[in-house]
Order: C-alpha cells, then structure tokens, then sequence
C-alpha cells in the first residue's frame, strides 16, 4: 500500500505543527453530541432488528414504524442518555489515544507516521475505548432499547443509571462488561481502518496533511469521512450482532444461552443461518458512515479554529 506520510515538501514541511491531542480530544467530544442527537433512531432500529428472532420486523422501515405505531415516536430516542454520554466520552478517548499513540510512533527523525503506525494507532484507540467506554455505556444502552412500551412501571430499567444499579445488583460487576470480546475486536478493527482510510482519502481527495494549515471545508470533511466509515461495519458485522446479543442476555434467570463469542457465533450461524451475523448490516451502514461524516464535519472545523489561530499559513 503506498505510504501516505507527511507534507514532503521541505518547505512546508518546516512548518508542519502536531495538533495537541487535548484538541483531538475536544474536537471529538463536540462530534460525538452532534452525531448522537442526529442518528438516535437508526441506531435503535438496528438494535431490535439485530434482536429479533421471530422474524416480527421486515426491514428498516417496517421496524421503525412499528416502533412509532406502537410504543410512541419518542420510542425512536430511547437510550439517548446514555448513547450521547457514551459518544461523547468515546470519541474524546479515541480522538485522544490516537493522537498521543501517533505521537509515540512517529519517527523520531523525519515526525512522519508511516501506515503501519497509523493503523496500529487506530487499533490501539479502539481497543480502549472498548474496554473503558464502549461496552459498560452500551450494555446499559441495549437493555433499555430492547425494553417494549413507554410506561415506566410496566418496564423492568426505569432509566439508564437505574439499569446499571440493576445489572450490577443481579449479575456483578462484570455484567457491564458482557460482550467485550467482540467489542474489542470490532472497535480495534473499525477504528484501525478509519483513521488510516479517513487520513488517506484527505490526502488523495483534498491535498490535506495533518498540520499544514489547510482547513477542510465541512463537505469535504464530511465526504472524507462518510467513505472512511463504510469498510468497518461490513468487516464487523458479526462481532456487532454478537456483542447485541451477549449485552442484551441477562443473568437474572440463572442460565444464559451464550456462553461467549465463539459459541455465540456458532449458535446463531447453527439456530439462523450465516446471514444472521449480518442482520443489522443496513442500518448499521445508515448509521455509521453518516455517524462518521457528521463527527468528522464538526471536528475537523474546531481543529481547523485551532490551525487558523496557531498555524500561520491557513489556506481557507
């Protein structure tokens, strides 16, 4: 794969600046609060599609209206608190790590980062926001959507603090944790090939290099990563579904019918068939690589303030 490094002319090369990760950070944060308000629904209809094993919702469009036909079309924002919280706190964690993880790989000679080193990045962020994030917020996140009907006393969660003090009082601590395998596989991969994908598509597409004062107009930001965001979710899918599965089983009743990632997948490839580790495929690619392009837009415009008020030379 040919090596998209940093600017190579010299001279822009002198004046090349690393973006502080707190910024990354930031920048990140701001994203995930847009992307959370804008893509609520979609992710909840892949939840109960990704749930379904009765076959009751025909599609994307038939799920989201049974959902707003019968439990209210505020049913479409359920688990807003914790998936904003979540994403929020995740792509400030994964802007972040992978800022300072590009850092320390950088070569100490040239400051370039190989391709390599920016997958491995990636991979590393995903992984930790996996583990810290990702998975207690989404655990918490899939009990509350699988959950039919508005009225709170007739629902087992009454809200999402509510959920955790009940998973943690019936299965443990570690009940927040179901499905942490194949949440650190899909978050590692997905990440690992965002940001070497979204890096080399601003590159080929717009000329941008990290640091060289070119602040990307959000168009172009939001195209760069709307491409970058649709190799994962097709590469993940059947890490997506059994991680839904796993967080959404709960202890309470003694037995639970999975007992891991691998019997997970070979029961359901067994019960369902293989297709069944990508349902929830479609609205996952209407949810990720929008999710991606929105996050991105706002983003890379606070990074740019920061480039246009630090770095001397902005092309707007």
């Amino acid at each position: 794969m040919k090596d998209f490094q940093a600017n190579k002319n010299p001279q822009a090369e002198s004046k090349k600046t690393t973006i502080p990760p707190y910024m990354k950070a930031i920048s990140g944060s701001f994203g995930g609060i847009v992307e959370a308000c804008c893509l609520q629904p979609i992710d909840v209809i892949k939840t109960r599609l990704q749930l379904d094993r009765m076959g009751n919702y025909k599609g994307i469009v038939h799920c989201g209206a049974t959902v707003s036909s019968t439990e209210g079309v505020r049913a479409l924002w359920k688990g807003l608190t914790p998936f904003a919280t979540h994403l929020t706190l995740k792509y400030a964690l994964r802007m972040g790590s992978n800022a300072m993880l590009q850092s320390a790989f950088k070569d100490s000679d040239t400051g370039t980062l190989s391709n390599k080193a920016r997958f491995l990045s990636g991979f590393g962020a995903g992984v930790l926001e996996a583990l810290v994030i990702v998975t207690p917020f989404e655990v918490v996140k899939i009990r509350l959507q699988q959950q039919r009907g508005l009225s709170r006393e007739l629902l087992k969660y009454k809200g999402p603090i509510h959920c955790a003090h009940t998973i943690i009082r019936e299965e443990g601590l570690f009940g927040l944790w179901a499905g942490a395998a194949p949440t650190v596989m899909r978050n590692g991969t997905n990440q690992a090939a965002m940001f070497t994908a979204k890096n080399a598509f601003d590159v080929v597409l717009w000329k941008k290099h990290e640091g060289d004062g070119k602040v990307l107009q959000p168009w172009q930001s939001m195209i760069s990563g709307f491409l970058a965001g649709t190799a994962g979710p097709v590469c993940t899918g059947p890490f997506d579904v059994v991680k839904t599965r796993l967080m959404a089983q709960s202890r309470d009743g003694g037995e639970v019918k999975y007992k891991g990632m691998v019997h997970a997948i070979r029961t359901i490839y067994a019960e369902e068939g293989l297709s069944a580790l990508w349902k929830g495929l479609l609205p996952r690619l209407m949810r990720i690589p929008p999710g991606q392009a929105i996050m991105w837009a706002v983003a890379d415009q606070i990074i740019g303030l920061y480039e246009r008020r630090y770095f001397h030379s902005a092309a707007l």
